[in-house]
Order: structure tokens, then sequence, then C-alpha cells
């Protein structure tokens, strides 16, 4: 299938592309534009207002989008969406692929049921805990919006030559299918840029959770490189808490052990190299901080239900 096979716009009733492609574009739609799938669609949607309103339904689950949600529709469920009834339009970037394993574990804090996540940066949230967002861009939306573009640029690239770093500003409202295994996924790495951004300029689900702020600081710590050297003490330091304070409220406030939940970021991290790296097994378990590789290859397959060269082989397409 190329970009020219498909719709400028999707009609009711599609089911969407296949799992197997990522295809992505920009829709800038007036009132009247709607989209319903009564079997939903067999890839993941991806969704990312730039302006105006939309409104989405997933199974008996709805909610309006506007400008910086990222909104994300899981496969196999009956979905609609279209400009928000009362809105002069909706422009959004979107995306047709199948989700990497990890980022469900990203998106699961916004999940809002039936398989339809809702992500909300902070538009002044600053990705860089040391440099300050600089009011005319630098923030996650601007970050969000040119992986995007990066996204689509990718996804047309032939293989000739250089990708462009992003579409033309101009340029952006066809749609692109990526061809070939290079800019396919170069494609998926810019859509986990995405959800990487506006999962980590979110705000915490809005029902309050009663953690510790210490503990959510080693948590992130954790997520931020889970290859590192980290122990409960040199976690404890950075939270400005006792070795033992710490492992008891950790344990106590989240219902597992610090080392425990270090342990499951790491298989995800090497989880996500596998699906997308050609690194040796020796080296994914390296760089996501395991020692040993036959402890490695252990923990994995009580994770996973196989060992890490066969889940290499059998990843999902996407």
């Amino acid at each position: 299938m190329t970009a020219d096979g498909l719709p400028e716009t999707a009609a009711s009733g599609d089911p969407g592309p296949p799992p197997g492609l990522v295809v992505v574009g920009c829709y800038h739609e007036l009132p009247g534009y709607a989209v319903q799938r009564p079997r939903g669609a067999d890839s993941w949607l991806f969704t990312w207002t730039v302006g105006g309103r939309g409104t989405l339904r997933q199974g008996r689950t709805e909610t309006g989008a506007g400008a910086g949600d990222l909104v994300v529709l899981a496969p196999g469920t009956p979905h609609r969406y279209g400009v928000q009834q009362g809105a002069a339009h909706w422009e959004f970037w979107w995306a047709h692929c199948g989700a990497r394993p990890s980022w469900t574990a990203w998106l699961a804090p916004h999940g809002r049921g039936d398989g339809m996540y809702v992500v909300t940066p902070d538009p002044v949230v600053t990705l860089d805990p040391v440099v300050p967002p600089h009011p005319a861009g630098d923030g996650p939306h601007a970050r969000i919006e040119a992986a995007f573009s990066r996204m689509l640029a990718d996804a047309r690239w032939t293989g000739t030559g250089t990708p462009p770093d992003t579409a033309p500003p101009g340029d952006r409202d066809a749609v692109a299918v990526a061809h070939g295994t290079t800019a396919r996924e170069l494609a998926l790495c810019a859509l986990e840029e995405v959800v990487l951004l506006a999962a980590g300029a979110a705000p915490g689900p809005r029902t309050g959770t009663g953690v510790d702020p210490r503990i959510q600081r080693a948590q992130e710590l954790i997520a931020a490189d889970p290859g590192a050297p980290h122990t409960v003490r040199s976690l404890a330091v950075q939270v400005s808490l006792s070795p033992s304070r710490f492992a008891h409220l950790f344990t106590r406030q989240l219902g597992r052990s610090p080392m425990r939940a270090l342990r499951e970021a790491r298989l995800h991290h090497a989880a996500r190299l596998l699906e997308s790296t050609d690194l040796s097994v020796e080296r994914v378990a390296a760089a996501s901080g395991f020692a040993s590789p036959f402890h490695f290859n252990r923990v994995f397959r009580d994770r996973y239900g196989t060992p890490p060269g066969a889940y290499r082989a059998v990843r999902p397409n996407g």
C-alpha cells in the first residue's frame, strides 16, 4: 500500500491501515468531519491536537481533545472521532501503527478505560531540570510537534541520501506510509519520542495517589536510567532518606521493593532494546544493568515467557 492509495481524510467505516504499516499525517478538518469504525481499527491510533477541538470515543469512553492533548486508541474496540460540536476546526497529527510493548507502560497511568489513553503535557514543564523552557517554544509542545514532523519526513524517506530533519512546513498535510525497515524504524522512533515527551511532561493522574514525593522521585530516577548501578542505598541518598526508611516506605506505598521495581524497569528497557536495535543479547543485558547474561536470560524468560533471543525473533510488528 502507498500513500497514494489512502484517502486524504478517512471515510466512516474505514477499518484503517493494516497493523504492519506505519502511516502518519496531519489533518486540518472543518465541522462535519467524523470517522466511525464499528469494529475499531486493526492498529493503534495516536492523535495529537495542534489547534481547535476534537472529540474521540472508544467503546463507552469519550474525551475532548484540545491543543497539546495526545489521545491514543488501542486496536479492536469500536471508536469514533471528529470535529467537536461547536468547534470551528480541528487540526491534528495522527499515526496508525503497531505499538511497541514498552509504550503501554508509559501510557498506562493515563488510561481512561476501553483502551483509551489521554495524555496532556504541561506546556510550561521543562524537560531539562537545569535549563528552564523558553517561552517562544522550547517546551514539550514544540518538541512533540517537531517529532511528528520528523516522523512524516522519515516515513517518506526512500533510503537514498540522508532523510530530512523535518517535513517542509507547507508540505505536511499529505499522508505518508513508511516503506522499508529503516524508514519504518526511524518513524517509530520519532513516535516513541512523542509518547515519551507527552508522558514525561504530563502531570500525574488526577486522582491522588498518596505517594510520598520522595518515593515518586526515586521512581523517576529508576525510569530515567534503569541500567545505572542503582542500589537501595544510592536511591535513598538521592531522596534524603535512610536506606531502611526508604526501603520500608517504597514497599509500603508501591507494593513492591525498590529492587523489584528496578528489575522490572530494567526488563522493560531490555525489551525495548531488543525491539529497536541489533545489539547482541549480551550487550542488551549489560546496557540494561544486568551483570550476568545467564541471570538476564533467566529473569527475562520469567517475565516475558520466552528468552531474549526468541523474543526478538517473534517481536510484534510495530
